[in-house]
């Protein structure tokens, strides 16, 4: 604690005035992108991520006892290398304490990325690789505003900088943040997607579905009609779903939704009569209740299909289901406090705020519902796990300049 008394960014007994204005090191902000893009760390592998961040943040200043990780890989299924990355900061200005935060992994695609710059946008050099803007743009972001308010000593609210880890495989780091470590913000931003100006109020909630298909092994040559193929079983059951409107977009009774079959593993040969495939899947809606509706619809699918399919002597396959809620859903009123301060900081930079409900999750489902009330901003990623990733750096200029707006409270709102 006294390590952080001596912090520039301190308590003061008298709130300090905001600056009238204020403009981020963009040119380093770029720098910090370009070397964290270059960085690999897909979902469970994000350790080379925090070392970068916590020397960044030690070089500006930041005291060591100020940051730590979580154990949120523990509990995580994936396991992991390292939990969620946290900064706290002591306010120098009254106010509630406000979070800012941004995912560290990426999907494996993006592993081996080497950014080059074209233009006004950041591209992978390799073709074959995707960029990771998703989320390293957001990481970049916060972290700028962090070291911009560390190495100016610029007044600010109490502050938490959350980088967080394993979104990308079903939002499992904010899903096990330990939530004391985080300092009771009231004020939640969530930096991660495209438009700098979009505000997201929602997101959809996710079911994930692992399938195991069990059939009858016999010789596929010799005597296939004592066997029950689990891949026919799977086949007929996915025929099913797409057939009657259960996969893909979802829509019944002007409800809506999707569901997806995603991998699909299991066999060894071509002369055995396949005894078993594990499927994984999801289904997706903002209204649990139909969500529900879409596992039933599936579960249902396969449970009939492995009755279908038997051997000569009447035995049928089976079929196990293990699921369970990635994130629930959520959608906040449009008068939530956290909105109209975002909404500030946005026109502060010359933008349009406009809200937005997302069909995918994000870290401020869990957040949300655990934390505090988030909203999820911007920062120029373009073709989100594709090797087609751009990422704009107009728009990541702009992120940079509402997060410091954001984290010093310019605007002026609380």
């Amino acid at each position: 604690m006294k390590k952080q008394a001596r912090h520039p960014s301190r308590a003061a007994d008298t709130p300090q005035p905001f600056p009238a204005a204020l403009e981020p090191d963009l040119r380093q902000a770029e720098k910090t992108l370009m070397d964290l893009l270059s960085i690999p760390g897909p979902s469970g592998r994000e350790g080379k991520v925090v070392e970068y961040i916590v020397k960044s943040l030690r070089r500006a200043g930041a005291p060591a006892g100020a940051i730590r990780t979580d154990q949120a890989h523990r509990r995580s299924p994936l396991g992991g290398e390292v939990g969620n990355l946290v900064c706290r900061l002591p306010g120098s200005r009254r106010g509630p304490r406000r979070l800012l935060m941004a995912h560290m992994d990426t999907v494996p695609l993006a592993v081996g990325a080497r950014p080059v710059v074209r233009r006004d946008q950041i591209a992978p050099a390799d073709k074959h690789t995707a960029l990771g803007g998703d989320d390293r743009s957001g990481v970049a972001v916060v972290l700028t505003a962090a070291l911009e308010i560390l190495r100016r000593g610029l007044p600010h609210p109490p502050l938490t900088l959350l980088w967080t880890v394993q979104e990308e495989c079903g939002l499992l780091g904010a899903r096990w943040a330990r939530v004391s470590a985080l300092g009771a913000p009231r004020l939640a931003f969530n930096f991660d997607g495209s438009e700098y100006h979009n505000v997201g109020i929602g997101a959809t909630g996710g079911y994930r579905l692992v399938i195991d298909v069990h059939g009858i092994a016999s010789h596929a040559g010799v005597h296939p009609e004592r066997g029950a193929s689990a891949i026919t079983i799977a086949s007929l059951a996915i025929a099913r779903l797409h057939r009657e409107g259960w996969l893909g977009l979802v829509q019944k009774d002007g409800l809506r939704g999707t569901s997806n079959v995603g991998v699909i593993e299991g066999g060894d040969a071509t002369n055995v009569v396949t005894p078993h495939v594990r499927l994984r899947a999801e289904a997706r809606s903002h209204d649990p209740a139909f969500r529900r509706q879409i596992v039933h619809a599936i579960k249902s699918a396969f449970a009939m299909a492995a009755g279908e399919v038997r051997n000569e002597d009447g035995a049928a396959g089976r079929v196990a289901f293990d699921g369970r809620l990635d994130y629930e859903s959520f959608r906040l009123a449009e008068d939530t406090p956290v909105v109209g301060v975002a909404e500030k900081a946005i026109r502060a930079v010359g933008g349009q705020p406009e809200r937005t409900v997302s069909n995918g999750g994000l870290d401020a489902n869990w957040i949300t519902a655990r934390v505090a009330p988030t909203v999820t901003l911007g920062a120029g990623q373009i073709g989100a796990h594709t090797v087609q990733e751009r990422l704009r750096l107009a728009t990541f200029r702009q992120a940079c300049r509402v997060a410091l707006r954001l984290g010093t409270a310019t605007e002026g709102v609380d």
